[in-house]
């Protein structure tokens, strides 16, 4: 208890009888702190990240840096298939209520295993007949093939085990997950093209995958103590987890199509110059994502008995996501000029590029908040449907314009797809608010019909 000097006396202020402001404020510091945790983790992951990508430019040269760009650009889409959008049933399921853990563990498990060999023995076979990362041919096939298991599974279960912690709202353990990651990847670019002198892909890609592993091992250490799998399919959860999955799937099919086409119609420094632009900017949407990531489970459990309990929660999270977007786009302008300095002068058009695409964080961070909030409350078929056709078009659109035009084409097409987005997302959000509360109305009706009705039955039956 707290007492403070009032006119008539001592009394006592408990929580409920501060000012309401207070109040608010009281109850909005833990998801400041929380947020302020969580972004900073990202901004270092980013930082991080980017001063890996950084380094493997400047050492592999733009031949062999370019080889590893296009793998990685199949590898991002193949990951998202791995797992088939389980990790997203794991985070709704187990925020509502954690018994569920072991079986969304085992559930998940099974379906990273299954889906992650079958990607990587189709992709082992493919790819090289495209890239030759090694001149010998058996020595290529294990390259491509390490590649493959570094890139698709080993991330897919380094990022399943930050969802864990999510679902648990543990924000501290998935930031150490994110920073450990990503400070772990660059110490290995370090060692390997600054201390070794690594300068071949096929050199990088044994460092990658000791990183990788490293990683990994410390991810389990860190879950040990969470409990046990239970090794079942979740039935239920199959769908839904394809409905979360397949739009990622063609989003990162729609955010390569780009690069392929401008590596066919542009010179190797567009290209290039290009594909670190957008790394820069996708970097820069994790301001965004920071606060996606600690709502989501909050927003879960407001939205279990209808989205329309979580619309007041929504709003608050958009007005957010719209001032980060906006300071996360003004300081990306103001610090483009730096980055020649990071990646090297042979980028010509990299700070152009960067302050071209800036802006486009914002509709991004429009919609962003709307498909979480209806992943949140378990539409995901709703939440498919606006990234899935808005990946398919996007994909078609900027495929044209990059062909038609290039490289303005391509950052026309980025803006006009990312706002479609954006009023799509919004569209269909507002549509399911009103379908949640209109059925919750006819719900609490027929309970008041009924129970009206028991009177007059009573009244008969005597």
């Amino acid at each position: 208890m707290m007492r403070r000097f009032h006119p008539k006396g001592l009394r006592t202020m408990t929580p409920d009888s501060r000012p309401p402001l207070a109040r608010r404020y009281r109850s909005f510091l833990p998801l400041a702190l929380s947020y302020a945790a969580s972004g900073g983790s990202l901004i270092v992951s980013s930082a991080a990240q980017l001063l890996t990508f950084a380094i493997l430019a400047r050492f592999l040269g733009v031949h062999e840096f370019s080889l590893f760009v296009a793998i990685t650009a199949v590898s991002a889409i193949a990951v998202h298939m791995c797992g088939l959008g389980g990790t997203e049933c794991l985070v709704r399921r187990v925020a509502r209520d954690h018994s569920m853990y072991p079986a969304m563990l085992g559930h998940n498990m099974m379906l990273i295993a299954g889906t992650g060999v079958a990607l990587v023995i189709v992709g082992s076979v493919i790819l090289p007949f495209f890239f030759d990362v090694a001149e010998n041919r058996a020595l290529n096939d294990f390259e491509i093939t390490m590649m493959l298991i570094t890139n698709i599974v080993l991330v897919r279960c380094i990022l399943f085990s930050e969802q864990v912690f999510i679902a648990f709202s543990n924000f501290a353990n998935a930031n150490k997950v994110v920073m450990g990651f990503a400070l772990i990847r660059t110490t290995a670019a370090v060692l390997a093209c600054l201390v070794f002198g690594v300068s071949t892909l096929a050199g990088w890609v044994i460092w990658q995958f000791v990183a990788h592993v490293v990683m990994l091992a410390c991810c389990f250490y860190a879950l040990r103590g969470l409990g046990k799998p239970k090794f079942r399919l979740v039935r239920e959860e199959l769908r839904l987890g394809l409905f979360f999955s397949i739009p990622f799937i063609l989003k990162a099919a729609r955010q390569n199509a780009d690069l392929l086409v401008l590596s066919l119609v542009t010179s190797a420094e567009v290209m290039s110059s290009y594909s670190v632009a957008r790394r820069i900017i996708e970097s820069s949407y994790l301001s965004v994502d920071a606060l996606n990531r600690i709502v989501y489970p909050g927003t879960a459990k407001a939205s279990q008995a209808g989205l329309h309990h979580a619309s007041e929660r929504v709003k608050r999270i958009f007005t957010a996501a719209m001032l980060i977007s906006i300071a996360s786009a003004i300081a990306v302008w103001i610090l483009s000029p730096i980055l020649p300095y990071l990646f090297g002068h042979q980028y010509t058009s990299l700070v152009d590029f960067v302050r071209a695409l800036c802006w486009v964080l914002i509709p991004v961070g429009i919609w962003a908040v709307a498909v979480e909030a209806l992943g949140a409350a378990g539409h995901q078929g709703a939440r498919a449907s606006v990234l899935g056709i808005g990946s398919l078009i996007g994909a078609a659109l900027a495929a044209w314009a990059t062909w038609y035009a290039p490289p303005t084409g391509t950052f026309v097409s980025y803006y006009v797809i990312e706002t479609g987005m954006a009023i799509a997302a919004w569209a269909v959000y507002l549509r399911w608010v009103q379908k949640d509360r209109d059925r919750a109305e006819r719900a609490e009706r027929a309970e008041l019909a009924r129970t009206q009705d028991l009177p007059s039955a009573s009244s008969a039956a005597q």
